[in-house]
């Protein structure tokens, strides 16, 4: 993409960036307290060296009052850290803003153990706990915080700051008849609040870059804002700023801000171009919605739907994304799929951001990272030889950084293309995205020139050869299925999801189609029982995806809500509605007790009561457990590892996190203790 318009510089106010990608706001959970610490330094170089043109830093709270998550940076303890931020991106060429804002009714008293303040008494839609309604004094106090910020982040050294009136925004709700019921200045002018805090950071700036991060249209018709009010609001206010950011969604529909993978990449591409043509041309509008493909984001601006591009999870997966458009590789990119699996960090738990195909990513400080690769991909002396077994995630990601680092690798799959699990769900409805990072380890692998084996399963005796020749072995032979603890008729048919899936698509390769197995080739399969005791994507893509098909589709689960772990990646809300549309039964607090032929047998997990349910087969999206009969033939043999699923089934970061560090281990490279244990003589394990 050499010429890319993505390339071409760009005149922010009194700055100029050197292209036009922004890797913009978003939790990162990487915070010391709730200071911008040296981890967040680390991040944005990271991003910075490999060829963002503008970063924004995480937002900051710029009251005390706000305190969203527990490690949300505050303005007025950040200045140090906002200080590293700007020498580190101006040292590699970007501009650094500062993300200003604050929550309001959409925050947590779980921290503060103070009331949230919102423009009126509409109670948080997933805690439901409802705000204190904020007094003149209140509004003058945050927007004082606002200058008083925007001051610090000057004092810091950074180019500017970008105001939140998007999700999870004070401003937004200010300017929203949804959460705005005030009788009094502030609500017969809900847009009042807006034009103080931006007139307020204009003075505390001056020439400096103002970003607006606007909300043009809410998703609720019913009193939120549309996008021709969005659009109003955007022209009144753009006298202040030098360029607006254009999302969507509200406090009822926050996962719509930023989806995964089952919405369009793009999504925002009307909304962005309304903003272009309605604005002056001296405001940039940048334009935001899983905008991951460089081709997309160099064509968006190629027609003028916008002036820039926000690709941060694109830049999250791949670091190096600008410097490989810049250099005409944007194929080479590591593509981000849109999972949402490690990068959305706004929960509970408090996982630092990463990413499942570069876990790298928000370790910057304690990651060794992958070696360069040697020119020509050419053997280094004294490297082993490696044979990898199995060519899923964890096996892919072993190979290819192995072969980095100058070792001869080899890789054996038993099926005949790679990608093990990911590849099988990517089958799924709506997850197609999923086999880009099987394709692009692939054509890693192949590139630097692993030699890759397809449909050989590997024995004892390989095991035995490579041992003779002193090769490493690392087993990532993924998982097979769990302790199934039904009764199972003998006439009645289970299957894995990933026969299901592949049936779906018309390919009997895992084995005999569903159908088939029962005499019914050409025939509608019968009604479907989905068995998904885990809560996870798996057992919602596959009822999708049969339920697309026209199959009757029941999916059973023991838990009170169906997707619960969907939570993480915001898809839970989602995924319901997309079950209901498609018209699958959902059996919710039930056991699976018996399997037979053309009826499985539910039992409520409260009151023990059974029921039967037809189902001519049965999906078993069940736990799953290692596939490690081939490293434990092994008997403990020195330089025989394992890594990913064989260990322990988990997700895709997990695998290819192992895999990676298995590699690294064999390269000499000191990693964090795990069970890529094994490894010959010499070589550090951690």
């Amino acid at each position: 993409m050499r010429g890319s318009p993505l390339l071409e510089p760009l005149d922010l106010g009194a700055r100029r960036s050197r292209n036009r990608i922004f890797f913009g706001p978003h939790e990162t959970n990487l915070g010391r307290g709730r200071s911008v610490s040296d981890r967040h330094v680390a991040y944005y170089r990271r991003r910075a060296a490999g060829g963002a043109g503008v970063i924004v830093v995480e937002e900051a709270s710029v009251h005390p009052s706000d305190w969203p998550y527990e490690r949300c940076p505050l303005a007025c303890e950040s200045a140090e850290g906002w200080a590293g931020v700007a020498r580190a991106c101006r040292e590699e060429g970007a501009l650094a803003l500062a993300a200003l804002g604050h929550a309001g009714g959409q925050g947590s008293s779980a921290y503060s153990q103070a009331p949230l303040w919102a423009p009126s008494r509409v109670p948080e839609v997933a805690s439901r706990e409802v705000p204190k309604e904020m007094e003149p004094e209140d509004v003058g106090a945050v927007v004082t915080g606002f200058a008083t910020a925007a001051h610090l982040a000057m004092e810091a050294g950074l180019d500017g700051v970008e105001v939140n009136a998007g999700q999870h925004s004070l401003i937004r709700q200010f300017c929203s008849a949804l959460t705005n019921h005030r009788t009094d200045e502030w609500g017969a002018d809900r847009s009042r609040f807006a034009r103080q805090v931006l007139a307020a950071l204009r003075g505390a700036v001056g020439p400096a870059v103002v970003g607006l991060r606007l909300c043009l249209d809410e998703l609720a018709p019913w009193a939120g804002m549309a996008p021709d009010a969005g659009l109003a609001l955007a022209a009144e206010l753009e006298r202040w700023v030098d360029y607006v950011a254009v999302v969507r969604g509200s406090i009822y529909s926050v996962p719509a801000t930023r989806p995964d993978c089952h919405t369009e990449p793009g999504f925002n591409r009307d909304l962005a171009r309304l903003a272009r043509d309605g604005l002056p041309p001296r405001v940039a509008v940048v334009a935001q919605g899983s905008i991951v493909d460089p081709a997309m984001a160099a064509e968006m601006l190629e027609s003028g739907v916008a002036d820039a591009v926000e690709m941060t999870r694109a830049q999250v997966a791949e670091p190096d994304l600008g410097r490989l458009v810049a250099a005409g590789q944007a194929e080479r990119a590591r593509p981000c799929i849109l999972c949402n699996q490690a990068c959305q960090v706004r929960d509970v738990r408090n996982p630092v951001i990463s990413c499942v195909g570069e876990p790298g990513a928000g370790h910057e400080t304690e990651d060794p990272g992958v070696p360069a690769p040697l020119t020509g991909a050419r053997p280094r002396a004294g490297s082993p030889s490696v044979l990898v077994v199995g060519g899923g995630p964890a096996g892919l990601e072993c190979a290819r950084v192995a072969v980095l680092g100058g070792c001869q690798v080899q890789l054996l799959e038993r099926r005949p293309v790679l990608g093990g699990g990911l590849r099988a769900a990517a089958l799924g409805r709506g997850r197609d995205r999923l086999a880009a990072l099987v394709d692009w380890l692939e054509a890693e692998c192949r590139a630097w020139g692993v030699a890759i084996h397809t449909g050989r399963q590997a024995g004892p005796d390989d095991i035995e050869g490579a041992a003779r020749s002193g090769a490493v072995v690392v087993c990532c032979t993924g998982s097979v299925p769990g302790r199934r603890p039904w009764q199972l008729d003998e006439q009645a048919l289970v299957v894995e999801p990933e026969e299901a899936l592949a049936w779906c698509q018309g390919d009997a390769r895992p084995g005999p189609s569903p159908a088939r197995r029962r005499g019914r080739a050409g025939r509608d399969p019968g009604p479907v029982l989905v068995w998904d005791p885990v809560g996870g994507p798996i057992g919602i893509s596959v009822a999708e995806t049969l339920a697309g098909r026209g199959c009757q589709v029941t999916l059973a689960t023991p838990d009170l809500v169906v997707g619960h772990e969907l939570a993480r990646s915001g898809d839970m809300v989602p995924a319901n509605a997309r079950l209901h549309a498609a018209g699958v039964a959902l059996a919710k607090r039930s056991l699976l007790r018996q399997v037979g032929r053309d009826r499985a047998v539910l039992e409520d997990r409260f009151t023990a009561e059974r029921r039967v349910v037809e189902a001519a087969w049965v999906v078993d999206a069940g736990y799953r457990l290692p596939n490690d009969a081939l490293w434990r033939a092994a008997g403990g043999r020195p330089g025989v590892a394992r890594a990913g699923d064989a260990v322990a089934p988990r997700t895709v970061y997990e695998a290819v996190l192992e895999g990676r560090r298995a590699a690294l281990a064999i390269l000499g490279v000191a990693v964090p203790a795990g069970p890529w244990v094994g490894t010959p003589a010499g070589l550090p394990t951690g």
